[in-house]
């Protein structure tokens, strides 16, 4: 807000708000305070309310690392926790990254009251540093170290469960393999006795291994919000009590139903216990991508303090440092070179693996890996200001951010735990009812194998871990994307949308061509012309002055430089008067040029720029300037085209130098000299009959495409505005990344389609399975063990499938 009317307006649309019964805005503090029924309306519609005004409500985000959620119930129970909190607008939690990602009021809600919801919800909070900040490395190692100890714990419990529950199964199930040893058995401690010391076996797996899910599993049913946990309780839980009062009173049961079950439980705990256990190392390998990046930024850097190397800690070094980084050292933190040559790797932030020369001048990226020279640079961005920093924030924001399908999953396990309970309450009671002598036997097999069965756990971990290891595997590949949303929708794109300068072309202009008059010599003409440029700051000259340089020529110094707006220079370069322009310059000048006008009609067809020189009132040359294509842009052309999309190119540029580049490359839509903020309006009409819409661009006039179109995608060589505005970020700049990030994002949402389709299928099939109904007619029953078997493996299933997407291979190579 800038003035009174800002602040009136503002008043008056909070005021128009429904549910809103007072609105007051004060400019000096940029507050507004309003009086509200919760009832009618929300912080987050009086938030939106604002934003739809043209201004933007001050919120804050905090990220939550989130320990003890183990299903798609959890995290759904934690989400609730948060967004009925006061202040938050919006709460994403995530089951593979055990992390909330809240967005909330400052005034109204602070992170402490975040940490109490989800404390109140039976969960716990890690403390760490906020992702990207100083100390994002403590953060890395604080969780890692919260995961380790977690399967630390899970895989002790473990071992403990099962050093009874095999010597359980073992007795239980000797009457099936040799029934003289059963009998040698109940011969020697009686039928009674074997129960009682199934008991004994029985007890510690239930109340030591298996206490966690009772505790877990009463605190979510306390909560009115069951989840695996509670499943597992029940289940185990009225296995074991019906075992007990069996072995206690055999006398309350019919004849011919006192049967045991207590190797059920104990081995249930133990299957369970075992698949947590593999879905834990499954999780640190997901990870992993995420855990590289981090590692990256060396933990000391050699600063040259006082004419001394010093080595202090990276979160130390302050802009403006001088850096000296030795032969195969990683470089701590973004700088500019100030002295020493050498080649650097920095395939970690284009996926690139040719290294590239630095020199003076030269800027070097924190994190990259120096080669056989030393460097001395200036520090000019830390701690989270550096690219390194900057990329590990995206990378952690999509994978906490939830892509549009997981929509599915989410509405159906908010209601599917209940229905689970509902479902095995109406096993129980048809078996118990319709099952004949064995009714209450079976009732408790099948209603306990439904509850076992049902565990949402695979549901959970079917989006995000396959956004998790599709995210780090692109950003390896130095594509990042900047959410969930934008992975999905990039697949989906029917058109994709192109830039020229800068995007297919490198945005730097070359000299092409130097067509001389006569017999004077190439360099002597050069070095006049190039002198004479020097002098002017437009693109055009620069190529011309760097083309000098480039084949080892000193330039003198010129003198009466003049600039001739619209036409060209004019200058004296060692005596002689040297004018260099267009044809409309030499034809002012009343020179004839018609001699070269061929070849340069030629070159102008070719999308090159053409220009004249004369010196001393005489025609010495033609020079040609281009933007040059950028290497792999033809072959990224052709594969999208290939793979049935359509390509257009939308420029500023001149038409003819727009159709020129066109052609060499295969684009035959070409909507030209469409002024940067007429970008947007031609993406959105070829949005207009139902096509999604890609547009890739890397300059700030492209910025407006780019939040226009379904999804952005920009140049990461190109400016930071287009880059803030997209959802999609090619660090190399090579166009190549387009069709590799398509691909990339059809690989990934392939694969969470196949996770979602096993973790319902898995669960449709097998509860009615589990529940009993092939009894009757097959005879197939599906026993607990072999449940919680298949509950453990549905979620290794989905964790190993998320993983192959570590191997995704990209169809285009850069060179």
């Amino acid at each position: 807000m800038t003035c009174a009317a800002c602040t009136a307006r503002v008043e008056r649309g909070l005021n128009a708000t429904p549910g809103v019964t007072g609105a007051s805005v004060n400019l000096a503090t940029e507050r507004a305070h309003v009086t509200f029924d919760p009832a009618l309306t929300s912080l987050r519609d009086l938030s939106a309310r604002v934003r739809e005004l043209g201004y933007e409500p001050l919120s804050a985000r905090a990220d939550l690392s989130v320990q003890g959620m183990t299903c798609a119930a959890c995290t759904a129970r934690v989400e609730r926790a948060l967004n009925r909190l006061p202040g938050v607008l919006d709460a994403s939690v995530n089951l593979a990254t055990e992390r909330a990602s809240v967005t909330y009021l400052p005034g109204a809600a602070t992170p402490a009251d975040l940490s109490a919801a989800v404390e109140r919800a039976g969960y716990a909070v890690l403390t760490v540093p906020a992702p990207g900040a100083t100390g994002a490395g403590d953060r890395a190692a604080l969780e890692q170290a919260a995961r380790d100890d977690h399967e630390r714990r899970l895989e002790r419990d473990l071992r403990v469960s099962a050093a009874f529950a095999v010597p359980l199964m073992l007795i239980a199930m000797v009457p099936m393999f040799w029934m003289p040893l059963h009998m040698a058995l109940t011969g020697l401690t009686g039928e009674r006795g074997l129960n009682v010391l199934m008991l004994l076996l029985a007890t510690p797996v239930q109340f030591g291994p298996g206490r966690r899910f009772l505790r877990l599993g009463w605190a979510a049913l306390r909560h009115r919000s069951p989840d695996m946990n509670t499943l597992v309780m029940i289940g185990t839980g009225a296995a074991y009590l019906y075992s007990l009062l069996v072995t206690l009173a055999p006398g309350l049961f019919p004849a011919g139903t006192a049967h045991v079950y207590f190797e059920a439980s104990a081995v249930v705990i133990t299957l369970i216990l075992l698949g947590k256990v593999l879905e834990a190392r499954a999780r640190g390998r997901s990870s992993a991508a995420m855990t590289a990046l981090l590692r990256l930024q060396p933990t000391t850097a050699r600063v040259i303090r006082d004419g001394q190397d010093t080595d202090i800690p990276t979160a130390d070094v302050q802009p403006g440092d001088l850096i000296l980084v030795r032969p195969g050292e990683r470089v701590p933190v973004d700088g500019e070179v100030q002295s020493g040559d050498s080649w650097v790797d920095e395939s970690m932030l284009t996926g690139e693996s040719v290294p590239v020369r630095k020199g003076a001048g030269a800027a070097v990226t924190g994190g990259t890996v120096n080669g056989a020279g030393a460097l001395t640079f200036r520090a000019t961005h830390v701690g989270a200001d550096t690219a390194l920093a900057r990329i590990t924030r995206l990378v952690e924001d999509a994978q906490a951010s939830r892509p549009p399908i997981q929509g599915l999953a989410d509405r159906v396990v908010a209601v599917f735990v209940p229905a689970v309970l509902v479902v095995a309450a109406l096993t129980f009671l048809s078996w118990l009812i319709l099952g004949g002598p064995q009714g209450l036997s079976h009732a408790l097999v099948n209603t306990v194998a439904v509850l076992i069965i049902a565990c949402p756990c695979a549901m959970g971990l079917a989006t995000p871990t396959s956004v998790m290891v599709g995210t780090g595997r692109a950003a390896g590949l130095g594509i990042l994307f900047r959410s969930g949303a934008a992975l999905e929708a990039l697949h989906r794109a029917d058109v994709i949308a192109l830039d020229k300068t800068g995007t297919l072309t490198l945005g730097r202009p070359e000299l092409t061509d130097l067509i001389l008059t006569g017999p004077q010599d190439r360099a002597a003409a050069l070095t006049l012309i190039a002198a004479a440029e020097r002098g002017s700051e437009h693109p055009v000259a620069q190529a011309i002055v760097n083309a000098a340089r480039a084949d080892g020529l000193t330039l003198p110094d010129a003198q009466d430089f003049r600039a001739l707006p619209g036409e060209g220079i004019e200058a004296t370069v060692n005596g002689r008067r040297v004018q260099v322009g267009s044809d409309r310059l030499m034809t002012r000048l009343g020179l004839d040029v018609t001699d070269l006008q061929a070849r340069t009609d030629a070159l102008a067809d070719l999308g090159r720029t053409p220009l004249y020189a004369a010196v001393d009132g005489q025609p010495v040359a033609a020079l040609a300037v281009a933007d040059p294509i950028r290497p792999g842009s033809l072959e990224a052309v052709q594969f999208m085209q290939a793979s049935g999309r359509q390509v257009v190119m939308i420029t500023g540029d001149h038409a003819r130098t727009a159709h020129a580049v066109a052609r060499q490359l295969g684009v035959t839509d070409v909507r030209a000299e469409v002024h940067p903020a007429q970008k947007s309006a031609a993406v959105k009409e070829l949005q207009a009959d139902g096509r999604r819409v890609a547009f890739v661009g890397d300059g700030i006039n492209d910025a407006p495409a780019l939040a226009q179109a379904d999804v952005g995608v920009a140049i990461g060589t190109g400016t930071d505005v287009a880059a803030e505005t997209a959802g999609v970020i090619l660090m190399s700049g090579d166009l190549r990344g387009v069709p590799n990030a398509v691909a990339l994002s059809r690989a990934t949402l392939n694969n969470i389609r196949g996770n979602l389709f096993w973790a319902f299928a898995y669960n449709v099939l097998l509860i009615p399975v589990a529940a009993g109904v092939l009894e009757p007619a097959l005879g197939l029953r599906l026993n607990p063990v072999l449940a919680a078997a298949a509950m453990g493996l549905s979620s290794v299933f989905v964790l190993s499938n998320a993983l192959r997407l570590r191997r995704f291979t990209p169809p285009l190579r850069g060179t």
